[in-house]
C-alpha cells in the first residue's frame, strides 16, 4: 500500500468512492501505520536519526497513513463536524471516499488559513479556537504519525497531556505516588498554568526543536497560515492554533526539557528510576502543571528557573493561576484536590468547583427536560453521571457521589412537582420512586418502567493504574503491556458485564478492524466536562454484533458474538448488500 509504488489496487473505475470506502480493510491499514510508527521510533530511541529521517519520509510517502489520517479526521475525531473557512466536511463514506483519493492522487496543498472560533469558558472569557480546513487536518494527521514516534522516545516520564496511551487520571496519579505517603517530605507545590500557551510559542524556537524533520515546510507553513475570523484575514507571527491536529504534539515538543529547568534530577534504581533525594518532582498535562518541593523556598526557586526557560519559548506563567501552596490547604489540578490531612496522609477528592459544575450540569438538565417526556431525561441524566463518576471513581469520591445524588434528588423532586401540580407528595413519590435496583434495598431510586437513574453513590471506586515510566505505545517491546491496558480501560467503560466480557475477550480491539474499541480513547480531553460528553460519545460508537445472523439460526450466546465500532458494522453490511447485488 505504498502510495511511490503505483495506484492503490481498490480504486478503480468499477467502484465508487463509497464502494472503496467500505473495502478498505482497516486492520491491515492499521498494522503498516503502527509497523512504520514502531520503527521510528526504536531508530530515535537508539540515536540513530539518518534512519530516522529516511522512516519519516516513508511515512509520508505511505498510503496506508493517509487512508488512516481521513479515517481519525473524518470519524474519529471530536471536531468531524466542523467545517474550515471552505466550509467542507466528510461525514459519508462518498465524501471520505473522495476525500482519500483525491489526496492519494495529488499530495498535501498549500496550507489554507484557519477559521477561529472562540468557545465560552467558565470565568465568562473566551478561548480562540482555530480549524483548519479538512485537507489540512488530514495532512497534519499524516505529519503526525510521522514526527510523533520520534518525540515520545524522548518525552518526560511525568508529561502526560495530549499523548497516546496517557491522560488526566495517570497524571492524578503520578501526583499521588509522590505526596500519597506520610513519610514523603515533598508536602509545598507549586501550582502553575501557562498564559495562552498554544497562541504564544515562538516560532523560530519550535523550527529549530523539530530540526531537519522532512515535513518541516509543512509544518512551517501550518504555523504561518494566518486566521479569518468575521471574513478579515490576520497573519499568525507565533503560537500554533488550538484546534489542529498536530498543535497538542507542537505544543509537547516546545515544552520538552522543563523537567531539567526545574531541577528534576533521577537516579537508577534497578531497572527503573527513581528521584533523587531532595529533587522536586514535576507533573505535566499539558500547559497545566505542579512542581511539588521540600520546602516553600525551593518551589519559589522553581518559579524562577522556569519563568526563565519559558521567556525564549515565547512563553510564560499566567500569575493569577499560579501559586505556591502547601499541600495543607489543598491544591486543584484537573478537576480534583489533594490536600494532605492532620494524620499525614492524602486523599485525592472531586475539588468544590467540580462539585458547583456538576450541580448546574444537572439543573440545566433538569430545567431543559420539564414539560417532556421522562424516559429522556432518565437517558441524559445517566449519561453525566455515568461520565462525571467514571472520571472520578479512581480517588477518594464516595462523598462527592453523594453530594451529587443529594443535588440531582433536590432537582428530579421540583421537576415532579412541576409536572404534576394537582398531586401531592406521596402520589409523586410513589410515581417516581421505588426499589428498581435488583438486589438493593434503596426504595428511592428516580425511573419509570424499566428505566432508571443509577445512583452515583453506587459506583465501586477503581484506584487507577497509571503509566510505568516512559513507557510509549509505540515501543514495540511493549505490545503486551498495552494490550492488556486496552482490555482494562475498556472494560471499566462498560457496567454491562455482558460487553465487558466481549471487551476482554477481544483485548479492547474492534473484532473487523483490529483497531481500539474506543477509538480516540489514546487522547482524553483536557477538562472534566468535556471528559463527560467524550465518554458518553465514545460508548455510543460501538455495536453487538451476530457473526452468524439471527435470520440465519445465529442464537445470542458469547460464541455467536463480537463487538464492533458502528462504522465497522455498517461497512460489514454494506459489503454485504453489494455482494448480495453482484450475486443477483
Amino acid at each position: 500500500m505504498d502510495q511511490s509504488t503505483g495506484p492503490v489496487p481498490f480504486w478503480n473505475g468499477a467502484v465508487d468512492d463509497a464502494e472503496a470506502w467500505h473495502q478498505i480493510d482497516w486492520g491491515r491499514v492499521d498494522r503498516e501505520v503502527t509497523r512504520l510508527r514502531q520503527r521510528i521510533f526504536k531508530a530515535a530511541q537508539a540515536g540513530d536519526m539518518k534512519k530516522v529521517r529516511n522512516l519519516q519520509k516513508l511515512m509520508m510517502r505511505s498510503a496506508a497513513n493517509t487512508l488512516l489520517s481521513v479515517r481519525r479526521v473524518t470519524q474519529v475525531s471530536r471536531g468531524r463536524k466542523t467545517a474550515g473557512v471552505d466550509g467542507e466536511t466528510a461525514l459519508s463514506p462518498m465524501e471520505r471516499g473522495r476525500l482519500a483519493r483525491q489526496l492519494l492522487r495529488d499530495g498535501a496543498a498549500r496550507p489554507r488559513p484557519v477559521k477561529r472560533v472562540r468557545i465560552p469558558k467558565a470565568n465568562g472569557k473566551t478561548r480562540p479556537l482555530g480549524i483548519p480546513v479538512i485537507r489540512d487536518r488530514v495532512h497534519q494527521a499524516r505529519v503526525k504519525n510521522a514526527l510523533e514516534p520520534e518525540w515520545e522516545a524522548r518525552f518526560e516520564a511525568r508529561s502526560y497531556g495530549f499523548r497516546p496511551g496517557r491522560g488526566c487520571h495517570d497524571a492524578l496519579a503520578a501526583i499521588f505516588q509522590v505526596v500519597g505517603k506520610p513519610a514523603s517530605q515533598r508536602r509545598w507545590v507549586l501550582d502553575a498554568d501557562l498564559s495562552a500557551a498554544f497562541d504564544r510559542i515562538d516560532h523560530a524556537h519550535l523550527m529549530r526543536s523539530i530540526g531537519s524533520f522532512s515535513a518541516r515546510d509543512a509544518v512551517e507553513g501550518w504555523l504561518k497560515a494566518g486566521v479569518m475570523e468575521k471574513g478579515a484575514f490576520a497573519p499568525t507571527v507565533e503560537g500554533t492554533p488550538q484546534g489542529g491536529v498536530i498543535s497538542p504534539l507542537l505544543l509537547n515538543i516546545a515544552l520538552h526539557g522543563m523537567e531539567e529547568a526545574a531541577g528534576v534530577s533521577w537516579r537508577k534504581h534497578g531497572d527503573s528510576r527513581v528521584l533523587k533525594e531532595g529533587s522536586p518532582a514535576l507533573v505535566r498535562y499539558a500547559d497545566d502543571l505542579v512542581v511539588i518541593c521540600h520546602t516553600e523556598a525551593d518551589a519559589h526557586e522553581a518559579h524562577r528557573r522556569l519563568k526563565e526557560w519559558f521567556a525564549p519559548r515565547g512563553l510564560a506563567f499566567n500569575e493569577e493561576k499560579t501559586s505556591v501552596r502547601h499541600l495543607a490547604d489543598g491544591v486543584d489540578f484537573l478537576g480534583c484536590t489533594i490536600r494532605t490531612y492532620a494524620n499525614g496522609y492524602t486523599l485525592v477528592t472531586p475539588s468544590k468547583d467540580a462539585v458547583k459544575k456538576a450541580r448546574e450540569r444537572i439543573r440545566t438538565l433538569v430545567r431543559a427536560n420539564r414539560g417532556r417526556p421522562v424516559d429522556q431525561l432518565i437517558r441524559q441524566l445517566n449519561s453525566f453521571v455515568r461520565g462525571w463518576t467514571m472520571y472520578y471513581r479512581p480517588w477518594s469520591s464516595k462523598r462527592a457521589f453523594r453530594d451529587v445524588d443529594r443535588i440531582m434528588f433536590g432537582q428530579l423532586w421540583k421537576w415532579a412537582g412541576r409536572q404534576h401540580r394537582r398531586k401531592g407528595r406521596q402520589w409523586i413519590a410513589a410515581r417516581y420512586w421505588g426499589k428498581r435496583i435488583p438486589g438493593s434495598e434503596n426504595r428511592w431510586i428516580f425511573g419509570e418502567g424499566s428505566a432508571y437513574i443509577k445512583p452515583a453513590a453506587m459506583t465501586r471506586i477503581v484506584r487507577h493504574v497509571p503509566v510505568l515510566g516512559t513507557h510509549s505505545r509505540d515501543d514495540p517491546a511493549l505490545v503486551g503491556y498495552w494490550a492488556e491496558r486496552a482490555a482494562r480501560r475498556t472494560k471499566l467503560g462498560f457496567e454491562n458485564r455482558f460487553v465487558q466480557t466481549l471487551a476482554v475477550r477481544q483485548q479492547g480491539r474492534c473484532a473487523r478492524c483490529g483497531l481500539d474499541l474506543v477509538e480516540g480513547a489514546e487522547f482524553e480531553p483536557d477538562n472534566i466536562h468535556d471528559w463527560v460528553s467524550w465518554f458518553d460519545s465514545v460508548r455510543r460508537t460501538l455495536n453487538v454484533h451476530h457473526v452468524v445472523h439471527r435470520q440465519h439460526g445465529g442464537g445470542n450466546d458469547l460464541k455467536n458474538l463480537v463487538l464492533l465500532h458502528s462504522q465497522c458494522h455498517q461497512q460489514h453490511h454494506a459489503l454485504e448488500g453489494v455482494d448480495a447485488g453482484r450475486s443477483v
